[in-house]
């Protein structure tokens, strides 16, 4: 199975299983109720080579905020305990990529300790149906749960559709490179002896 984890999360709000696994092959099975949320979530997979099983049940009724934020709670959440002491993991991983006329780059630092840094902006307010504002919000979701120093940033672009994508697939390649395990690192990559 490698490094994985299943979390549940039942709130007022929503309703989240999740399994997790961090050494996969980016294969999924995604169920937010939000297509465009479930097909970024298919792209950070595929490109991350995690799999993920997630199914979200959300007060969609309200608006996709509680979805996306908790989805992002518990991702962030199954990262952390999947990586468990984090020995021999590389920690750092970052990302610029090219998607059309978009540049994101995307940096993260498994350090224990969470900072967000988000400047991207959009130009509408959805994507299907998806609210861009909700992309700050379940990033910063995932870095604080984590407890990761998360930094995204877009380079260049105009089509909402791609600058978010871009995004989620930056994370994936930088996330996927900062879980590495790597033979040479003995215990943690910290002078301090712990992430």
């Amino acid at each position: 199975m490698g490094r994985s984890c299943e979390l549940n999360r039942v709130t007022g709000e929503t309703n989240i299983h999740m399994n997790l696994n961090l050494d996969g092959q980016g294969e999924s099975n995604i169920k937010t109720g939000i297509g465009f949320f479930d097909h970024m979530l298919n792209s950070f997979t595929r490109h991350g080579f995690f799999d993920l099983n997630l199914s979200v049940e959300g007060d969609l009724d309200v608006d996709t905020h509680h979805t996306v934020e908790d989805t992002g709670i518990v991702l962030g959440a199954a990262i952390k305990k999947a990586l468990g002491d984090k020995k021999s993991i590389k920690r750092y991983g970052s990302m610029i990529l090219p998607m059309d006329e978009t540049l994101i780059l995307c940096a993260i630092d498994l350090s224990g300790r969470p900072y967000f840094c988000f400047d991207v902006p959009f130009t509408t307010q959805r994507v299907g149906d998806f609210e861009t504002e909700m992309v700050k919000e379940f990033f910063y979701a995932v870095s604080y749960a984590s407890e990761m120093n998360l930094h995204i940033r877009k380079l260049a672009g105009e089509n909402n559709h791609h600058i978010i994508e871009g995004v989620f697939k930056a994370f994936a390649k930088a996330l996927d490179e900062a879980t590495m395990l790597d033979d040479r690192i003995r215990g943690v990559l910290s002078t301090k002896g712990t992430l």
